[in-house]
């Protein structure tokens, strides 16, 4: 969302150390005697080190020498060291001088080396990494506080496990941007932070390109560091028109932008970013994509590869994305994970809906709601400006508030940051506690796992079979809604199948159900979707899930993403007859959803993508 020319990868090989008693404090005490592939957890295999047992402490190590851009003044340029994300507590040192702390396993940091680090000279970064293995008052997610993986829960991922990079920055430049699309009034509002001296002659130029075409040209005078400014696009009023811009996940039009910083008259720094114009809303009956009812056809992806767990390489978050759109679906629901930035990036370039969702802790506590809180607001102002992202769910299942009918406390906890996040956020759904035992939410999101298609049409075939299950039907024993006022929004079923099906060689795992043979397995699904499309009550599902996740086995794809049975019959399901059948005849969408007449504009997109992020370190 930010981009400049001037950036370098330190993904690769570092020095490593375990820490497990905490005896080091500072990095000259630290006896490093391991190597780690950055950014994979050292529990991974991909990170060279594979120890998936308890380590309270982490440390790494990596020297480099920045090299400043050909013909730019090292006095005209700060040096910034960035950190997509550390899992769960970190310090960073450089050349022995701390210069930064972070809490929050899922959310980036930075940190200004201006005077640190010495132009020319070699700088030792140092980082340490403490991730309680045991804690379960942080945001943790599906990472598992027992020794094994058990139930649904999966391998920890500690330490550094996103991209870090270096990037030189000028003294004036953009160090932050929002963007805020309006299609009732064909606007784009940009919040653009501006950081460093700011003088008479600091102009803010920001230009929007369409396929090569400028279809907004504006120059801002810089008054102060916050510039708040809107742009109005040419509306050409009718439908037809403005489909053109309009961003959807069958044609994900993009809007590319450059950003200009301009002092006395010469650009002193120049960004690239991207916007699209789409806005997301529920009534009472419908989920609203760009003002019209929008069937949702998602999909639970819980982001873990075999060989990397929650890190991945920028070609495996791409694929899944493809996979996701081959298989049918419009939208994902990322599970108990706030995604790597590139899967949003992808997601946003190949046309695919995301639900983000707010890692659970597993105890309520003060400092687990501080906690969570902390994170969450960290996670919406990194995420806020992705087109794809279309909702926001700060719980799930009343993980980490286990007695929501008993305890006012946690109920508050669930209606505080419902309303903070509306507050950040007022553009997109939120959903309070995805599941049940609602207290407040924009989406009345069910979790149902019957295997039984008519028990599926009987409890919300129709609305008035919805509005009665609500009180007759207790997922795991829990009320759907709390209130005893029944809560006006469209509804969903956002859990369900979960459907076990193996290769013969592998009968480990579990599911929610299971087959024992590829037919059984496929007329099973048919049957549960087909249900499920009938079901008037419903706005949109989400099927449980992408791909197997190590213990779980009810993917549609095998860990390794092949997928299960033939993806085109599986597409079918998803889609419904009308869409994925019908339409596909009439030659109107693709294999993977999109339309004809926007093919060429994906792939023009992808072509011009920006650069890997995980390049190595040299």
């Amino acid at each position: 969302m930010l981009e400049r020319a001037h950036w370098h990868s330190l993904n690769g090989v570092w020095q490593f150390a375990f820490d497990d008693g905490g005896q080091w404090q500072t990095p000259q005490q630290v006896t490093f005697d391991q190597t780690i592939q950055v950014p994979f957890p050292p529990e991974s295999s991909a990170s060279g080190i594979h120890d998936p047992s308890f380590h309270h402490t982490l440390w790494y190590r990596l020297n480099v020498t920045p090299e400043l851009p050909a013909g730019v003044d090292a006095a005209s340029q700060r040096l910034w060291l960035h950190f997509g994300a550390v899992d769960y507590q970190a310090a960073v040192w450089v050349n022995g001088q701390l210069v930064a702390t972070h809490e929050g396993g899922h959310t980036p940091f930075s940190a200004d080396l201006t005077g640190v680090w010495v132009p020319g000279q070699p700088a030792e970064i140092v980082v340490r990494a403490i991730d309680d293995p045991q804690d379960l008052a942080k945001p943790r997610g599906k990472q598992d506080w027992e020794a094994e993986p058990h139930e649904i829960w999966y391998p920890r991922t500690s330490g550094i496990w996103q991209t870090v990079w270096l990037e030189f920055r000028p003294q004036t430049s953009v160090s932050s941007l929002v963007w805020t699309s309006n299609v009732e009034r064909w606007e784009v509002a940009l919040q653009a932070r501006i950081q460093g001296p700011i003088t008479a002659e600091t102009r803010l130029r920001v230009r929007l390109e369409v396929d090569g075409k400028v279809i907004a040209n504006d120059d801002y005078e810089v008054l102060h560091a916050d510039v708040s400014r809107t742009l109005t696009l040419r509306d050409f009023g009718i439908d037809a028109a403005r489909r053109f811009l309009l961003w959807t996940p069958e044609h994900p039009q993009l809007i590319g932008a450059t950003l200009e910083v301009v002092q006395n008259g010469e650009v002193v720094d120049r960004v690239q970013s991207y916007t699209a114009m789409r806005s997301v809303a529920v009534d009472a009956q419908h989920f609203l994509l760009n003002g019209r009812p929008y069937p949702l056809k998602m999909v639970l992806d819980q982001g873990y590869w075999p060989e990397g767990l929650m890190s991945a390489t920028d070609e495996q978050l791409r694929r899944d994305v493809e996979l996701t759109r081959l298989l049918g679906f419009n939208g994902a629901r990322k599970h108990q994970k706030i995604e790597d930035p590139r899967y949003l990036y992808w997601c946003d370039v190949l046309g695919l809906l995301v639900w983000e969702e707010l890692p659970s802790a597993y105890i309520f506590t003060a400092e687990a709601s501080r906690r969570l809180t902390q994170e969450w607001v960290e996670a919406i102002e990194r995420d806020r400006s992705h087109p794809c992202i279309v909702a926001w769910v700060p719980f799930n299942e009343s993980w980490g508030v286990p007695d929501l009918p008993l305890v006012p406390a946690q109920r508050d906890l669930v209606r505080a940051l419902y309303h903070l996040t509306k507050a950040l956020d007022p553009t997109r759904p939120v959903i309070g506690n995805d599941g049940w035992e609602y207290v407040v939410t924009d989406i009345l999101n069910i979790h149902d796992y019957s295997h039984v298609p008519q028990k599926l049409l009987n409890r919300y075939g129709t609305p008035e079979a919805l509005q009665a299950s609500l009180n007759q039907v207790r997922p795991h024993k829990r009320l759907i809604a709390l209130d005893d006022t029944r809560i006006k929004a469209p509804a969903m079923l956002t859990e369900f199948g979960g459907i076990a099906f193996t290769r013969e060689d592998d009968d480990l795992g579990w599911g929610y159900n299971r087959k024992t043979d590829a037919q059984s397995f496929l007329n099973e699904y048919t049957g549960l979707l087909a249900a499920v499309h009938e079901c008037t009550g419903l706005v949109g599902f989400c099927y449980t899930q992408l791909t197997d996740t190590f213990q779980e086995k009810n993917g549609l794809l095998y860990e390794d993403r092949t997928p299960k049975a033939d993806m085109r019959v599986l597409a079918a399901a998803n889609r419904g007859e009308r869409s994925a059948l019908d339409v596909e005849k009439e030659g109107q969408l693709d294999d993977m959803g999109y339309d004809s007449v926007w093919r060429k504009k994906r792939q023009h997109a992808e072509q011009v993508a920006p650069p890997l992020v995980h390049s190595s370190a040299d």
